[in-house]
């Protein structure tokens, strides 16, 4: 297990520093100022760091600004107004809006919404909390997956995790849109918290339709009110959508030699968003100050630190820096992305508390075993419970992370990540953040990058 330089390890309070600057701004999704902001702020601290070629690379992506969501039901000669968020990129309409009669989605009659607006159940995943660890296994072929689970103190067995997708994952409009609806209103039934605010999709999609998120609550009195007869609404969901230039903010440190470990995360996020991903930012931060004090000579490899933009926007940002750097990528050794340093959020007595734990940690990690053990080794060292040590390709081709396309290309990866339900919601402020995982996940990386000393690129199997 390699040393840590322990002065140099940023402490908490730095970090969380980190997460309450950025997550000030405000709301930081693509091109929005907020985020502009960002770009600079992490631009310059990479400067200020001492990283060399410190750049800010275009990317080309949507921007989307909602400008007023409004749903207005009309039953039995009364009128009522219920609150809603658009749809990320759905389509938009004028200050009218549209007028329809709102029908209930049903899998056995899909045509009834031919020509009405959609009113659509989606409720969030649920799975038990080591379900990832199975589904490991079958996809490894291993007849004993439990090395890749570190947690002695036994905190994810019985237990059950909410995720923050439903099982159409973006594709929660498209059922509607083929069977001719000509409106959406999704309902986020059973939602921890009984919130409308859902930023999802985001892969920066335009759609035929256009759609509403109303509250679980919400939804259940509007599908009583159907239930007992005709219902019309009127939705008005208006939007600015244009293509904007946003930035790959990247930065670099020369090491022993000049393969290379990419660290890296992405700088927007849906909201002002502490966890999503505000705290992938000062990880990165934390990073690049630490191997920013250590002697080039003690670098394993030469550093890139890269902040991509346009994860909210189908993750313009990780595709673009691949396909510019793609004949650079058969000498990176690793890439390393950091996202989501999360506290466990629970229902209790009605409302929403911390469980005290931090979020199930999932670390994507590509098939090679010395890439697998220095990672087990990290996990164990820095006592990193809950943490779930997974392929690349356990829920999908790619990991569900910002750096996931890095594994499509062929780039050994350990992607960092947790799934709270509250991912894509405006609930995502600083008191989700789980502290204590600050340092030691910060540290555990370091041990992971310093880890690859001897390794070179395409030989670490």
């Amino acid at each position: 297990m390699s040393t840590i330089q322990e002065a140099f390890v940023p402490d908490e309070r730095t970090i969380f520093g980190w997460i309450e600057t950025v997550f000030a701004r405000g709301v930081r999704r693509p091109g929005y100022a907020a985020d502009r902001w960002t770009e600079n702020f992490c631009f310059e601290r990479f400067r200020e760091l001492g990283l060399e070629n410190v750049r800010l690379e275009p990317v080309t992506l949507p921007y989307w600004e909602p400008l007023e969501s409004v749903l207005i039901v009309r039953a039995d000669g009364r009128e009522s107004r219920i609150a809603c968020f658009s749809l990320p990129h759905s389509a938009a309409t004028d200050e009218a809006g549209l007028d329809a009669p709102l029908v209930q989605w049903r899998d056995e009659t899909p045509g009834a919404v031919n020509g009405a607006v959609a009113l659509v159940d989606v409720p969030l995943m649920r799975s038990p909390a080591d379900l990832p660890l199975m589904l490991a296994g079958a996809v490894s072929g291993e007849a004993d997956s439990s090395w890749r689970r570190y947690d002695p103190g036994g905190t994810l067995a019985g237990a059950t995790q909410v995720l923050p997708f439903s099982r159409h994952l973006m594709a929660v409009m498209d059922a509607s849109i083929a069977a001719g609806a000509i409106g959406f209103v999704g309902v986020l039934s059973d939602y921890p918290g009984d919130s409308n605010r859902y930023y999802v999709p985001y892969d920066g999609v335009a759609r035929a339709i256009l759609g509403v998120w109303i509250s679980g609550s919400d939804g259940a009195r509007l599908r009583r009110l159907c239930d007992a007869g005709r219902v019309q609404g009127t939705i008005v969901s208006r939007a600015i959508r244009h293509d904007i230039t946003s930035y790959n903010v990247v930065g670099e440190l020369p090491g022993a030699d000049d393969d290379s470990v990419i660290v890296g995360s992405h700088h927007d996020g849906p909201w002002a968003s502490a966890v999503e991903d505000a705290s992938g930012v000062a990880m990165v931060l934390a990073q690049a100050s630490y191997w920013s004090r250590v002697a080039p000579a003690d670098r394993p490899h030469r550093l890139v630190f890269l902040l991509n933009a346009g994860h909210m926007a189908g993750g313009a940002g990780v595709r673009a820096f691949i396909e510019q750097h793609r004949t650079e990528l058969d000498r990176v050794v690793l890439e390393v992305h950091l996202e989501h340093a999360a506290s466990e959020i629970v229902e209790r007595d009605g409302g929403l508390a911390a469980s005290g734990h931090p979020e199930p940690r999932w670390w994507f990690t590509s098939r090679l075993a010395p890439i697998e053990a220095i990672v087990r080794e990290a996990i164990a060292a820095e006592h990193l419970e809950r943490s779930l040590i997974l392929p690349p390709d356990v829920f999908g081709p790619i990991p569900t992370t910002d750096g996931g396309p890095f594994h499509l290309v062929g780039v050994p990866l350990v992607n960092f990540l947790t799934a709270p339900f509250y991912l894509f919601d405006a609930i995502d402020t600083l008191d989700k953040i789980h502290r204590p995982s600050l340092t030691p996940v910060t540290r555990a990386a370091i041990r992971i990058i310093a880890s690859t000393r001897g390794m070179s690129a395409g030989r670490q199997g």
